[in-house]
């Protein structure tokens, strides 16, 4: 038995729970391809790979339950590059609230839509010119004017399409970014990073541009890009290299030249035909303080500290055992995979994930790390998530799993983090777990339980 942590600690040594478990329909369109909670952690955002987004709101008692679903992007075709675009949410980001809506960003491979989403629990009655069901009244019958009033109706969530950002990108879109002056955001391609203003949709003025005259000598293309989360002017991007830059818009409109360079060389000695391919950077996140930049690759989480670009001060093998996996995973393809990472509220545990359904998190003050999984065999009531262990060896414990035996098709890509509170939000393919570490109410840690939901 594990004990969670509390405050900026987490699951490791943990009897933490699943609490809420969403088993969606087993269809490829249902399966997660973005979670993203928002500033307060009230809400939770999830895309998928047919185009919709789904809303979850936490409620008083603690639980996450359905708030909104509405459909974000359709299939598309591009006639002049006989080019199907998909309705794939590559991203969802939420812009910091400012009245009682919600707005948030949502994007596929080529256009971003600014959704807001709204609640109406009124409605007006007694037109004039229209009856209740809207129709037209004959004019010859109105007799008399009326002031309509605001009658109460069942609460209604509506998610209308407040702008649409399109025909900026020659290339799959891969990552958004809201600034920290809440009034522009960043897109990012392959080559290209934009920068557009929330309320103007028709341009779009490129800042980083790594497209060479002639294609044949492209050495690397952008995999993520992120703004500061307090200095407006400063963002960062890592590329297929490993590399990881930091731009300041301050110095040159066009940020083609860096303000630093952060990446760790490499030793030749241990140089391989796949160590470039490992190298590339899956993620990058700023932490929440803004002193640290942690990147993610194939089989590490690195923590930069924005004063040394030489190395990174903190490296956590995810899954050093894949090492010997390396040529059976590129010929699967699972060697591109692109893992998330990220903070917890306190900047002092980081997360991401792995194979197999399981996911990892380390302790930056004791270095202390756990494995832990989210999986349908894991969710019975009352019952404690145990820490997993991967074994390479043939000496094992019985609880121990064999790297032989992981099943490359399960993988944990997508992770977020409540801003504040220990509660976590896994996808798993087309399952969304939710975990939190609850404390009884003098403070201690009380026994966790896995409660399921009915499916949603």
């Amino acid at each position: 038995q594990y004990e969670a942590g509390v405050g900026g600690c987490f699951f490791t040594k943990t009897k933490s729970e699943i609490y809420l478990f969403f088993n969606l329909v087993c269809d490829p369109a249902d399966v997660i391809s973005t979670v993203e909670f928002n500033q307060t952690g009230e809400f939770l955002a999830t895309g998928d790979k047919g185009g919709r987004v789904v809303i979850f709101q936490r409620e008083p008692q603690g639980e996450y339950n359905v708030y909104s679903t509405f459909q974000s992007h359709e299939p598309e075709f591009d006639y002049l590059k006989s080019l199907e675009i998909e309705e794939k949410i590559n991203k969802i980001r939420w812009l910091p609230p400012h009245n009682p809506a919600h707005f948030l960003l949502s994007t596929n491979d080529k256009t971003v839509k600014l959704w807001k989403v709204s609640e109406k629990d009124k409605r007006a009655e007694g037109y004039n010119l229209r009856d209740e069901e809207g129709r037209l009244k004959d004019l010859s019958t109105i007799t008399t004017l009326q002031v309509p009033v605001l009658r109460p109706m069942d609460l209604l969530v509506e998610a209308s399409p407040r702008r649409v950002f399109a025909n900026a990108h020659a290339y799959h879109i891969n990552s958004i970014s809201v600034n920290s002056d809440c009034e522009t955001y960043l897109s990012a391609d392959d080559l290209r990073i934009n920068l557009w203003h929330l309320n103007i949709t028709d341009r779009s003025f490129n800042i980083v541009d790594l497209k060479p005259e002639n294609m044949e000598d492209l050495s690397e293309v952008i995999t993520v890009a992120e703004f500061h989360p307090h200095h407006c002017h400063l963002l960062a991007f890592s590329s297929s290299t490993g590399t990881t830059r930091l731009c300041d818009m301050r110095a040159r409109a066009l940020c083609d030249q860096h303000a630093k360079l952060f990446e760790e060389a490499v030793d030749p000695s241990r140089r391989s035909f796949f160590s470039e391919i490992v190298s590339s950077v899956s993620d990058v996140k700023f932490s929440h303080s803004g002193r640290y930049l942690l990147t993610r690759d194939y089989l590490t989480v690195k923590v930069w500290d924005l004063n040394m670009e030489n190395k990174p001060v903190e490296t956590y093998q995810v899954h050093d055992y894949l090492q010997t996996k390396l040529c059976s995973l590129y010929e699967s393809d699972c060697i591109f995979d692109k893992f998330e990472c990220t903070w917890n509220g306190t900047d002092s545990v980081i997360m991401t994930g792995a194979y197999n359904n399981y996911f990892r998190m380390f302790d930056r003050a004791s270095l202390r790390d756990v494995t832990l999984e989210a999986s349908r065999e894991v969710c019975k009531r009352r019952a404690v998530l145990q820490p997993r262990r991967v074994c390479v060896g043939k000496k094992r414990k019985e609880t121990d799993v064999s790297v032989d035996s992981l099943d490359f098709r399960k993988k944990i890509l997508h992770t977020a983090w409540h801003p504040k509170e220990n509660i976590i939000a896994i996808a798993a393919s087309n399952n969304l777990y939710i975990f939190q570490d609850r404390l009884t109410p003098n403070g201690h840690h009380n026994m966790p339980e896995i409660q399921s939901a009915p499916p949603k």
